[in-house]
């Protein structure tokens, strides 16, 4: 059962990480985009991370580890990029 959950929860990543990327076609802005590329990779790597830890329940401190890094870092840069393209040139 925890096998199944586990392959699961990596399809689901899988999942996202596609769905993100398909809006990249589209016609609309770059923040749009942006957005949701980096929602759809933060949610596709947390749960891929999340089926590992099921896989892998013996490392369950390094593998948290990555998904409070994936959690954070993922969040501030996607911020980050969204503040630098944003095209104002009056960044305070």
């Amino acid at each position: 059962m925890i096998d199944f959950l586990s392959y699961g929860c990596i399809g689901l990543g899988i999942f996202f990480w596609f769905w993100g990327t398909y809006p990249l076609l589209g016609e609309r802005s770059v923040l749009y985009k942006l957005h949701t590329l980096s929602v759809s990779d933060t949610l596709g790597s947390m749960s891929i991370t999340i089926g590992l830890l099921l896989r892998i329940p013996r490392e369950w401190p390094l593998i948290m580890l990555a998904l409070i890094s994936l959690a954070i870092w993922n969040t501030i840069l996607g911020y980050v990029l969204a503040y630098c393209s944003s095209g104002d040139e009056t960044h305070d």
